[in-house]
C-alpha cells in the first residue's frame, strides 16, 4: 500500500508544481528535506505536524507548540499514526533520530 503524503491527502495544492502553490506558496512540508523519508513519506510530507509554517485550515500554523492542539484532531496525523503503530515518534523524538 502506497503512503500517502499530507499534501495527497489534504488535496491542497501546495506542494511544488500543485495547482495553489504560485497563489498560496509551497508548503514548508512539502521542502523540508530534514525528515524526507520519514514514515516513507517525501520530505516532511507524512510529518508535516512536525514543520512551522504549515496550514490548517487555509491558515498558517505556527510552531510546533502552537500547532500541536489543531495537529492532534487532523485526520491525516491520526492516519500516521495508525499506519506506523508502535514505530510513530512525536516531533522532538522524530527529529533527534533523524539527527542522529
Amino acid at each position: 500500500m502506497k503512503k500517502v503524503n499530507c499534501w495527497e491527502f489534504h488535496r491542497c495544492g501546495r506542494e511544488p508544481g500543485g495547482a495553489n502553490s504560485a497563489e498560496q506558496g509551497v508548503c514548508p512540508a512539502a521542502t523540508d528535506k530534514r525528515l524526507n523519508g520519514t514514515y516513507g513519506g517525501i520530505n516532511a510530507g507524512r510529518a508535516c505536524w512536525a514543520i512551522a509554517g504549515t496550514m490548517c485550515d487555509g491558515k498558517p500554523q505556527g510552531t510546533y507548540a502552537q500547532k500541536l492542539g489543531d495537529c492532534g484532531k487532523c485526520d491525516f496525523f491520526a492516519l500516521v499514526k495508525k499506519e506506523e503503530g508502535k514505530d510513530f515518534l512525536m516531533t522532538i523524538s522524530l527529529i533527534k533520530k533523524v539527527e542522529e
